[in-house]
């Protein structure tokens, strides 16, 4: 058990639906236990949440593309984990880039910022967090321990930014 997550502050809980992006080419390649992934599913499901997809690829940038592009509009929020640090395979920020309509600094910003309490090595963290439509997609470390300590960040924020892009959406006028 990695610990549970409370989120729930009094009033009603909205249930987000959630996929796992695992980027790595070892991991697709059979060679590594996805425990990232894990971390993320224990984490959102213990906050009551709902997966509804898990996949893991490896860092190619247009199967990532095409692999989150899938999933947005039939998902609330896609969390990555991997390829996010510095070596020529780490595409996942460029990745996401490409695909989201509108970038959310913030939580990147506050995800890093919390991480660097814990090791210096988050200073080059290149994760990035922002929506397509509205689905809410925020890149996470390769890391278990990287998942924990970005995750819990963001938690208490997912289900607001989830209800605010759907209303964003629903208000949208063609252009």
């Amino acid at each position: 058990m990695l610990g549970a997550f409370d989120v729930r502050r009094g009033g009603e809980t909205q249930i987000v639906t959630y996929a796992v992006l695992t980027s790595s080419d070892t991991g697709s390649a059979g060679k590594r236990v996805d425990t990232s992934g894990d971390a993320i599913v224990e984490i959102m499901d213990g906050a009551g949440h709902l997966l509804g997809e898990r996949v893991m690829l490896p860092d190619d940038f247009e199967q990532l593309v095409e692999q989150i592009k899938t999933w947005c509009g039939n998902i609330d929020v896609v969390l990555t984990t991997g390829g996010t640090g510095l070596s020529s395979r780490d595409v996942m920020p460029e990745v996401t880039r490409k695909v989201i309509d509108i970038e959310i600094p913030g939580m990147a910003e506050a995800m890093r910022a919390e991480s660097l309490k814990v090791t210096n090595m988050a200073m080059i963290s290149r994760a990035v967090a922002g929506a397509r439509g509205s689905t809410l997609v925020i890149n996470l470390p390769g890391s278990t321990g990287g998942v924990l300590d970005n995750l819990r960040v963001v938690l208490p924020v997912i289900e607001h930014a989830v209800e605010v892009l759907q209303d964003r959406q629903a208000g949208s006028h063609p252009n």
